[in-house]
């Protein structure tokens, strides 16, 4: 079931006397679903003035009259919305309507409104630092429904804290402590500033967590933004041509195994499928000539239609028994990530890449055939680019990969756009 939903936020509308108020004006947060509306409470207010309509959001570097910054305010409805989306997706999986008492049962479950009245400030009591992380971890897994690997991504924070310093405390991590941290990254982890921007803002997850529930009161990870140069991520995927190289190239009788990765690979690279999804693929999600899942990273329900590519791969195996009754010989992630990477570079899929990261303030630049980045997940961005480039609308190519906005697929777009405009000026070679 897919549930059509709408989710605002929007100043609440009040006058006095007459006149429209629009100072301190509480934010709300409203659902339209199943030609229903219900009305949440954020907890915030915030001056008309400082209201972004457009973006829904507080305009950067405003502050509410209790000092609550944009960057704490934006986060907060963030979650609110994440929160939201999670509700429905339950319902989704379930294939249950809700009712709007039962999202808002199940909303204040997961969250209680903040009081729109200031709260006395509480002594911080001392508190075991690694201690309130595990309860971070937890209480937040537990509420936005985490991922092993989002598990794990923090499993990774706690221990680059660990190996930092010993004995943290909150009040370490003002901006000199901050400062220090992030000079641990760089010089003795030896990470990238777009690795260093993501621990950041794990870190700050959590101060900001810790805050909110009155363990500290040392906010200055709030306005601690420092310039991190970082390019965009390059984008691996293979060209049509590559595709087909990739699909015909004759695997030698001593490499068979190789055959049935490429298989899985090809698969992806025609449906769209991300790695776990194929995975966990079963006979019973074939539905003719389309599949039906519901994708295992953020539940998504997708109906995709088979292609004559994706419909050859499925045959040759539709009599073949596997575990758990699955659909395609998938082996482990990191096993086909290898395997990949050698059968690509025997079929000569070696494409020099110049991939642009920065260390500080150091630039360096790798240039590496593109068989060596290679992983499962170009299977996806394969299908992305391709279905983009043979001029398939990007909001039905969203449809089936389950993005749900433009910002996500603009460097699908742009990638798209490059290879018509190529292969338009062929004309000129006539």
């Amino acid at each position: 079931m897919n549930i059509k939903r709408n989710i605002i936020f929007t100043l609440e509308s009040r006058k006095k006397d007459g006149v429209l108020i629009t100072e301190n004006v509480p934010i709300r947060m409203r659902v339209n679903f199943a030609s229903k509306r219900i009305e949440f409470t954020t907890g915030y207010r915030i001056d008309s003035a400082k209201w972004d309509s457009a973006k829904q959001r507080v305009k950067n570097g405003c502050s509410s009259k209790l000092k609550q910054s944009a960057s704490e305010i934006n986060a907060s409805l963030l979650g609110y919305y994440t929160e939201i989306q999670s509700i429905f997706k339950r319902f989704e999986v379930e294939d249950v309507m809700p009712t709007p008492e039962q999202i808002k049962e199940a909303f204040n479950a997961l969250h209680k409104p903040v009081s729109e009245e200031p709260k006395p400030k509480k002594e911080a009591l001392p508190c075991d630092f690694f201690q309130v992380f595990d309860d971070f971890v937890e209480d937040c897994g537990r509420q936005n429904n985490w991922t092993n690997s989002t598990f794990e991504k923090f499993a990774a924070v706690k221990n680059h804290l660990t190996n930092f310093r010993e004995g943290l405390t909150f009040e370490f991590f003002d901006e000199r402590g901050l400062n220090d941290y992030v000079g641990y990254l760089r010089d003795v982890k030896e990470m990238r500033n777009t690795t260093i921007g993501k621990q950041l803002s794990f870190l700050k997850w959590f101060l900001r967590w810790a805050f909110k529930k009155g363990v500290h009161q040392n906010n200055a990870y709030d306005s601690y933004k420092p310039k991190l140069k970082s390019t965009q991520k390059k984008i691996i995927f293979l060209t049509w041509d590559e595709l087909n190289r990739l699909r015909e190239f004759k695997i030698p009788s001593n490499k068979q195994a190789l055959e049935r990765v490429r298989d899985v690979f090809l698969f992806q690279c025609f449906t769209g499928l991300r790695y776990s999804d194929v995975f966990n693929l079963r006979r019973s999600d074939i539905k003719g000539d389309h599949i039906e899942v519901t994708t295992v990273k953020t539940s998504d329900s997708l109906i995709i239609e088979l292609n004559n590519h994706s419909k050859a791969i499925l045959d040759k195996y539709k009599d073949v028994a596997f575990e758990h009754d699955k659909v395609l010989p998938v082996i482990t992630n990191q096993k086909m990530n290898d395997y990949l990477k050698e059968l690509a570079e025997m079929a000569e899929i070696d494409e020099p890449v110049r991939q642009t990261y920065y260390k500080g303030n150091e630039r360096i630049d790798d240039v590496t055939p593109k068989y060596a980045l290679l992983g499962t997940h170009a299977g996806r961005r394969t299908f992305i680019c391709n279905a983009l480039a043979l001029g398939i609308p990007p909001q039905v190519v969203m449809k089936w990969t389950g993005h749900s906005d433009y910002k996500a697929m603009k460097p699908y777009i742009d990638i798209a756009d490059d290879i018509k405009a190529n292969a338009m000026s062929k004309f000129n070679q006539l």
